[in-house]
């Protein structure tokens, strides 16, 4: 992972770049938040999120919600469960992440997202029955 100061996000894809962009994906981006890394004395990008956010409750987050981040509008699929690799960055931080390792997003409207861009939480995606 590297920062940079913005990125274009693409819709029903990721973000341009990603190596895990892809159409239709439920893991097209990984929100983590600058509190928890804080917290486990973990560097930002370190557990491989695409956006760290700061002042939001990122694990409280449900699916379906939707979250305006710049330009782009991207809805939330689920939580990410931390793997085995997180232990190649620390020995027993899978664990320590468990439940904390962040939400995942797709991408629904396409547009660029800037380091400093206000994120606002939006209605929930309308389901069809």
């Amino acid at each position: 992972m590297r920062e940079v100061e913005a990125v274009r996000a693409i819709e029903n894809r990721g973000l341009e770049g990603c190596a895990h962009a892809r159409p239709g994906g439920l893991r097209q981006v990984l929100l983590m938040d600058e509190e928890t890394l804080q917290q486990l004395e973990i560097s930002p990008g370190a557990v491989k999120e695409n956006i760290t956010t700061r002042g939001l409750a990122v694990q409280a987050l449900q699916p379906g919600q939707r979250l305006r981040i710049g330009e782009a509008l991207l809805e939330v699929t689920g939580p990410c469960h931390p793997c085995a690799r997180m232990n190649e960055i620390r020995l027993g931080l899978e664990e320590q992440l468990r439940g904390r390792r962040g939400m995942l997003c797709r991408v629904v409207e396409g547009g660029r997202i800037a380091r400093g861009d206000r994120i606002e939480l939006l209605e929930y995606a309308r389901v069809a029955k």
